[in-house]
């Protein structure tokens, strides 16, 4: 969102389909491949621009609670909590389609790594540690 928004909310999205008619992977699958023909950098810069797309996200759910809060006095309420569940959902689908730019393997390598973290996390639940590398 920029500057010159305001507190106008979004117009009613369409019904979300059937969680079994969208498949994540297959969605990141398919958005990264439309992407990728739609690139204008190739090689390691192409790859450094669809990390740093990320951070570009997190911007975003920064900016939205900001909005949401009210805290820069300058322009009040911008935001409202749907606009901030909507931008992270926006940073999941990035740090998904720059996985799947890293390997396609990136159903797996997430799912070993959500495994990892789980059984890190959850193994002694009354110790909680933090959910970090």
């Amino acid at each position: 969102m920029t500057d010159h928004e305001t507190t106008q909310t979004a117009p009613t999205p369409a019904p979300a389909p059937a969680t079994d008619d969208l498949d994540l992977w297959s969605t990141v699958d398919e958005l990264w491949t439309w992407l990728d023909s739609h690139r204008t950098h190739e090689g390691r810069e192409g790859l450094v621009l669809r990390m740093l797309k990320l951070s570009e996200e997190v911007g975003e759910v920064a900016q939205a609670v900001i909005g949401a809060t009210g805290q820069n006095p300058r322009k009040g309420v911008t935001h409202t909590w749907d606009d901030v569940q909507a931008e992270l959902c926006d940073v999941i689908f990035a740090a998904l389609v720059a996985l799947r730019t890293l390997t396609p393997d990136a159903r797996e390598v997430f799912a070993h790594h959500l495994a990892r973290v789980r059984n890190r996390s959850l193994t002694n639940a009354d110790s909680p540690r933090p959910l970090d590398g």
